[in-house]
């Protein structure tokens, strides 16, 4: 192996795990001797050593040592591309990349014939863009481009103030700009993520590369699609945490409530005698009470594997409708069915499938009763073909969710009920993700909310 190849992942671990605070003394000669390798090759390396530095990471430490090695490989690849004692061509070349962009007609980075380094920064999925010490735009990559929603050409050269008010920038960018760079000037920090009004998660760093005279990289990453992935298994873990707390309810307390509810059954002629059958009757109440909650921490741990069978989305709407329709009068709401597709099938389990679409519609007919705004209330339902689903959407007018609320809702044991044992969500959950489909939620504060449920379509 060569040489470079081994000291190259203590140097990049140390970078990493210190923030980039501390850097090895031997970085300047691995600098020297990658001058010669290919870039292919540097990357190739690069991506091994991260995985293996992965591999050994803490969970919540990795996205921050994923985005820490991206700062070390654009570095190192800044020092390898401008070596000293490089050729003429490549001193006029590193000149012209290090010279002050005060002007604001300073050329940009991107030539007619961009080098290799170039092409590989253009690529890269997270956006970045270069800094001189007076705050000048240098360099801008297409990812950050389009994060910014502006041509690059437009913004090269503006000066960070300039940005603020930039005419080609959306206010809605330029109001996320203004708050990232007072939070991290507020309090100095130079890597973190932040969530903007779209609620895109972004990982943002800053750091000051001495090799460019001192200018200040900047890079963006989306990291939304991790953080979903990251919220899905904490939700798993959640609910598999949840279903041994499940088992050993059932098992310390279920038995002790059956004798306990036999006993007050042998007692009730007693009560009857002395006027008090009433105590009784309360008690019976209450322990049947108990064994619903365990039943329902039992469904939530592990709801039994379905049973499919091929059935109309059409028919089991309708039939879900009718078991609802009386108590929505009660609660003054009308339930309006459309299906656009009259053959659209589905092979479920059509008990727990049933179980999901009146939790959801018993929600929505409680949003609408809390919301009391004298408006009738209401619930579309509709059901059609979407590429291989079937989309059910069951929608009300009733009073919405805060974006908090929003992403507990399918948390066991959370609830914005009194009386809500906040596992009713929790299970529908897990019932359509057995069935191979996924459910999404959209709401509005006092406009309303729309359960979209995916389930895989047969024909």
């Amino acid at each position: 192996m060569d040489g470079w190849r081994t000291r190259y992942f203590p140097i990049l671990a140390e970078f990493v795990r210190s923030s980039g605070l501390h850097v090895r003394s031997e970085t300047k000669e691995l600098r020297l001797e990658l001058s010669a390798v290919p870039i292919d090759d540097i990357l190739e390396h690069h991506e091994e050593s991260v995985k293996f530095l992965l591999s050994y990471a803490e969970p919540e430490d990795r996205m921050t040592f994923v985005h820490r090695s991206l700062l070390f490989i654009t570095e190192l690849l800044i020092a390898v591309r401008m070596p000293e004692g490089a050729a003429a061509m490549e001193e006029a070349e590193t000149e012209r990349i290090l010279k002050s962009a005060s002007s604001i007609h300073y050329p940009p980075m991107e030539e007619e014939h961009p080098n290799k380094f170039e092409t590989v920064l253009q690529h890269m999925d997270s956006g970045v863009a270069l800094f001189d010490g007076s705050g000048n735009l240098r360099f801008l990559n297409v990812q950050m481009s389009r994060m910014l929603q502006a041509p690059r050409r437009s913004l090269i050269g503006s000066t960070l103030n300039q940005l603020f008010f930039h005419a080609n920038l959306q206010l809605s960018v330029r109001k996320n700009f203004l708050r990232i760079y007072r939070e991290m000037v507020r309090f100095r920090r130079y890597h973190g993520e932040f969530q903007d009004a779209n609620g895109r998660f972004l990982l943002v760093s800053i750091s000051r590369i001495e090799e460019l005279d001192g200018d200040y990289l900047v890079s963006v990453k989306d990291v939304s699609e991790y953080k979903q992935i990251e919220q899905a298994a904490f939700q798993n873990d959640k609910l598999a945490m949840l279903g041994k707390i499940a088992a050993a309810i059932a098992h310390e307390i279920r038995n002790p409530l059956t004798s306990i509810r036999g006993f007050i059954q042998l007692l009730n002629p007693f009560l009857k005698n002395i006027g008090k059958e009433e105590y009784g009757r309360i008690i019976l109440s209450e322990i049947d009470r108990a064994n619903d909650i365990i039943y329902e921490f039992l469904n939530s741990s592990k709801p039994s594997a379905p049973m499919k069978q091929k059935v109309l989305v059409g028919l089991l709407l309708k039939e879900t409708t009718m078991l609802s329709e009386s108590e929505a009068l009660m609660n003054g709401c009308e339930i309006h069915n459309e299906i656009f597709d009259p053959y659209l099938t589905i092979a479920v389990d059509v008990k727990q499938i049933k179980q999901v679409f009146l939790n959801i519609i018993k929600n929505a007919m409680d949003a609408i009763h809390e919301k009391q705004d004298g408006r009738k209330g209401r619930i579309d339902i509709t059901a059609r073909l979407e590429g291989k689903y079937a989309l059910i959407s069951i929608k009300d007018n009733g009073k919405g969710m805060q974006r908090a609320t929003l992403s507990r809702l399918f948390d066991p044991f959370f609830t914005t009920k009194e009386e809500g044992t906040g596992l009713g969500l929790s299970v529908s959950y897990r019932i359509i993700r057995n069935h191979g489909g996924t459910i999404h939620v959209d709401s509005q504060l006092n406009e309303g909310t729309e359960f979209l449920i995916y389930l895989p379509y047969v024909e």
